[in-house]
């Protein structure tokens, strides 16, 4: 037998004879022999064929194996320890478009709504994420607080309109869950892990600021962990509170923006991020760059001119971490602390 073989550093084709053990060196076994009409050689060559068609085979039904396992991993990844699922799981954005901004926003923007709910103090703007295909939408507790029953009324990014019921709330984490009436077959935001976040990561904010549905904006985590206060609106009148030129009350830092939180407040860890925030970004998603909502926005500074007109965004913006969302869905599913 002629076994070719190149070794590193040698450029040429060096050619070595390997006998075989029992014909003495150099010496080789005779071709078989079969007798006229013998069809030994072709059995094994059938036999053969045989072999690697089912090898073939066995390929083929591991891989389909394969991706069956993975949507059964994808399908319920998304789960909580109840099993309720909580959102589509995995990566949302295509891989030619993963890590950018265009491709978050193409991936995201389908899940975030805009919320208008009605009180006896006037009207309240924000947005939620979609995160079931039937229509829970998880939100700030301050955009819909107060709010009656078939007040809250949400637009999807098709501009599709529904009426929506409050499912629960909880003031102390400024969370609230609603449900649309009637609805199926929406995209759901993939939950993330915002256990995972340091400072500097990238991300994404999508919502309704100022009504304008579908606003993109994009920055960096500033800080993790950022005690920040806000009001709970519980029973308090909102206008007296709120600065409708501005966001919702917040306190930060031993300083209170954006109006007066009231003797009802609460704290709660949040990110910190640049990406510009307006007033209507409240319950509006955070997301990191594989389209995985990591964060409800929930309170931005915005100073006002001297004129009282809005100034616009500073680059001071928060946001609850979604593990904190994901942790409290069970009690909103439940009712929650209303």
């Amino acid at each position: 037998m002629t076994d070719h073989y190149r070794s590193s550093g040698d450029e040429g084709t060096h050619t070595q004879q390997y006998p075989y053990a029992g014909f003495g060196d150099g010496a080789y076994p005779p071709p078989p022999a079969f007798a006229p009409g013998a069809t030994g050689g072709r059995a094994e060559r059938r036999r053969a064929k045989r072999s690697v068609g089912l090898i073939a085979a066995v390929a083929i039904v591991a891989a389909a194996v394969g991706g069956g396992a993975a949507t059964l991993v994808e399908r319920f990844a998304g789960e909580n320890g109840s099993g309720t699922v909580t959102g589509v799981s995995g990566t949302t954005v295509s891989q030619s478009s993963k890590g950018t901004v265009a491709g978050v926003a193409q991936a995201v923007s389908p899940s975030i709504v805009e919320i208008k709910a009605s009180t006896s103090a006037g009207e309240s703007t924000g947005s939620g994420v979609i995160i079931t295909a039937d229509g829970e939408i998880v939100t700030n507790n301050h955009v819909i607080a107060g709010a009656g029953a078939d007040t809250v009324k949400v637009t999807l990014s098709d501009g599709t309109s529904y009426t929506a019921d409050v499912v629960g709330t909880d003031p102390d984490k400024d969370l609230a869950l609603i449900k649309l009436q009637g609805a199926k077959g929406l995209k759901a935001a993939a939950l993330g892990d915002s256990g995972g976040l340091k400072v500097g990561d990238q991300v994404v904010a999508i919502g309704s600021p100022e009504g304008l549905t579908g606003t993109v904006t994009s920055g960096i985590v500033s800080a993790l962990d950022r005690d920040v206060t806000v009001a709970k609106d519980e029973g308090q009148d909102r206008q007296s509170q709120q600065d409708p030129r501005q966001g919702w009350p917040f306190e930060f830092g031993g300083q209170q923006f954006n109006g007066d939180t009231g003797d009802a407040k609460t704290t709660y860890k949040a990110i910190q991020t640049d990406a510009s925030l307006n007033p209507g970004n409240s319950g509006g998603a955070l997301i990191n760059m594989n389209g995985e909502i990591i964060g409800i926005n929930s309170a931005m500074y915005s100073p006002s001119a001297a004129s009282g007109s809005t100034a616009g965004s500073v680059g001071l913006g928060f946001a609850i971490p979604v593990n904190t969302v994901k942790a409290d869905l069970d009690s909103l599913r439940s009712g929650g602390d209303d």
